[in-house]
């Protein structure tokens, strides 16, 4: 019952971000508005970590599941796809160093900061 309570909170806190993306007219799909709400709710502790933790780490633990779709997909459309595969690469492979290097830097001021907090 614990399980299903959690899937419940996220799946309201999901549904409240579609109904924001339905609302607000900006180009943000509602899964990010869900996102955010829930970031503000766990860090303000308006909702504790344990409301939702063993349901999260469910749902981490099988999401690479949730790929394959989007392989099979790509597989799907090959002959749209071949034409253009060394920019997607490119892309592809500048993109993910891109955002390695801001994630590094950032979690690395991050943790500079959080030192110089302790001290």
């Amino acid at each position: 019952m614990k399980y299903l309570k959690q899937f419940g909170i996220i799946l309201i806190i999901t549904f409240i971000g579609e109904i924001m993306h339905a609302l607000i007219p900006l180009p943000i799909p509602g899964n990010i508005y869900g996102l955010v709400l829930m970031f503000v709710l766990l860090c303000t502790h308006v909702l504790p970590l344990e409301a939702v933790k063993e349901a999260a780490q469910f749902l981490i633990a099988i999401m690479p599941v949730m790929f394959i779709p989007a392989g099979a997909g790509l597989i799907d459309s090959w002959s749209e796809l071949s034409p253009i595969l060394i920019q997607v690469t490119v892309i592809t492979l500048v993109s993910t160093i891109v955002v390695m290097v801001v994630t590094g830097k950032i979690a690395q001021a991050m943790i500079k900061g959080t030192k110089g907090e302790s001290k």
